[in-house]
């Protein structure tokens, strides 16, 4: 389906799917800013734009309680993989990062309340890990598959992942030689939450995969570009690895996402909670001051010639911005790194 341009409401992409998580994705590069809102296939793109947004709170629970995240390595995956992205995680919720920081971009999430007016917590730390070495369940998942994965480790006979659904948020990650069902056509990631029928319990959860050898042009952007796009560079990755340093924004955007609207019936736009539209989707391609469509903003080159937009604990990180409710437009670390 050709580019549909959006010009007086947004307007959500019904996805006929067995299930329909949320999904995230990465900003294509060829399309133009010019002020409006695109779709492009199944895919969702959305400036931020104050006068097109209608951000609503639909009643349902956001995660208030400090947030536990626990982790599945499915596939083969490197120390110094694993390494880069608990150092993001732990880096959410850290002081003492040098600004701007990942601490920075999380507060505005934390904006975001219940019913109670209670804030989204600030508290985000890694919880119990599993190993799915062996690929259990393949190297091709499907949407629900993914949840048997998860159905696996947190009923597994020797140290289960804990079951937390009011604090907790499962993360699977795939290894790059994993195909999850519609990766890299439509997705390179996802969350929604587990179906009692399948794991036994309702759970947040958000899929993840490692697009280095499967798609790094189209998921791993600006470290890597689609091939249909002569002359254009591939900006160099923080952390040296292409694959990983692509899956932190698109974990950012997932646990963003998921703590604002673990159940899909809580921080959305658009009319149909199937196709939810969210904080981290509405600024899909914006990094820095002045990103959207192909322009990923104003970011940092450090030293070594890397590029990022924020600081963990150790490391450095690019991340996309997340809409903010009370101003109406995406914001990074800077707005309220205090």
């Amino acid at each position: 389906m050709p580019p549909v341009t959006v010009v007086l409401a947004l307007t959500v992409v019904t996805i006929l799917l067995t299930i329909s998580p949320s999904i995230a994705w990465r900003p294509w590069p060829h399309l133009k800013t010019n002020g409006s809102d695109y779709l492009y296939e199944n895919s969702k793109k959305f400036e931020g734009s104050s006068e097109l947004v209608h951000l609503k709170y639909h009643m349902g629970p956001v995660l208030t309680a400090n947030i536990t995240v626990h982790t599945i390595w499915y596939g083969r995956w490197q120390k110094s993989q694993k390494k880069i992205i608990r150092e993001f995680i732990n880096s959410i919720s850290a002081v003492n990062s040098k600004r701007p920081s990942v601490s920075g971009w999380w507060k505005t999430v934390q904006l975001y309340t219940d019913q109670t007016g209670a804030n989204i917590s600030r508290t985000v730390r890694l919880g119990e890990e599993k190993n799915d070495r062996f690929y259990s369940h393949g190297k091709k998942l499907t949407r629900l598959s993914v949840q048997s994965v998860i159905k696996s480790h947190v009923t597994a006979k020797s140290k289960p992942l804990p079951i937390n659904p009011k604090s907790g948020l499962y993360l699977l990650l795939t290894s790059d030689d994993v195909y999850v069902q519609d990766f890299c056509g439509q997705v390179c990631g996802f969350h929604y939450f587990t179906f009692p029928s399948i794991v036994g319990y309702t759970l947040p959860y958000a899929w993840i995969g490692n697009s280095a050898k499967l798609c790094p042009g189209v998921c791993a952007y600006p470290f890597a570009v689609p091939n249909y796009i002569p002359g254009l560079k591939p900006l160099k990755s923080p952390n040296g690895d292409v694959g990983v340093d692509g899956m932190i924004s698109v974990i950012a955007h997932e646990v963003a996402e998921l703590a604002t609207n673990p159940l899909v019936n809580a921080w959305y736009a658009g009319p149909d909670p199937v196709a939810p539209v969210e904080i981290a989707d509405l600024c899909e391609g914006i990094y820095g001051t002045g990103g959207g469509g192909s322009y990923t903003g104003q970011l940092m080159d450090g030293h070594d010639g890397a590029t990022y937009n924020m600081n963990g604990i150790r490391r450095r990180f690019l991340v996309q911005w997340v809409w903010n409710h009370i101003l109406s437009y995406c914001t990074g670390p800077n707005a309220l790194d205090q």
